[in-house]
């Protein structure tokens, strides 16, 4: 299965033209509580197959981790399932803590 990878600088574009897109971060309850990007819906991997019914297969789905390996593994499960419009957010919150918002701490 083949997804695409977004960088977080295409990502910031997309918040800031306020496109319509899902930004699913799949980290734990404890990473989510010390850093967060504000757009994004949080369901932690584990529960993804639980809660499919929150994920909204008419947009594109952009999934979130600390580095991008959780994440890979949710978009290739989501591709499985029949999305279609799925991104994996390359170097997750890591990343975005870099690169675009410096006061993001992560674990």
């Amino acid at each position: 299965m083949n997804f695409e990878e977004i960088n977080v600088h295409a990502l910031k574009e997309l918040i800031d033209s306020k496109t319509k897109f899902t930004l699913l971060d799949v980290r734990k309850d404890h990473e989510v509580l010390v850093s967060k990007i504000n757009s994004s819906i949080h369901i932690p991997m584990h529960e993804v197959p639980d809660r499919l019914n929150e994920i909204n297969k008419e947009e594109v789905i952009i999934v979130q981790c600390k580095s991008g390996k959780r994440s890979a593994k949710v978009c290739e499960y989501l591709l499985q399932q029949g999305y279609v419009n799925v991104k994996n957010l390359d170097g997750g919150i890591l990343a975005w803590s870099q690169k675009i918002d410096p006061s993001i701490l992560v674990l």
